[in-house]
């Protein structure tokens, strides 16, 4: 299941409206491949990627994130 990206040498995790605000309150932007589209995908924040258990935490949200758009569609 694709949950997170890197492109440009930063790291992206899905989003959606149960853990969009982490990344917001981070300041962390989405990922936008074409200048003006944002995907569903922000930048995982520095501190986060410094901190291995943190970082585990973050990915589960993520797959947690995609996991329900999944079923959306289902």
């Amino acid at each position: 299941m694709f949950f997170g990206l890197v492109a440009d040498d930063t790291l992206y995790f899905k989003v959606d409206d149960a853990n969009k605000a982490d990344y917001e309150a981070a300041g962390s932007g989405p990922f936008r491949p074409f200048g003006t589209y944002a995907m569903g995908y922000y930048e995982v924040p520095a501190d986060v990627l410094e901190d291995p258990d943190e970082l585990v935490l973050w990915a589960k949200k993520a797959f947690e994130a995609k996991g329900r758009k999944i079923k959306k569609k289902a």
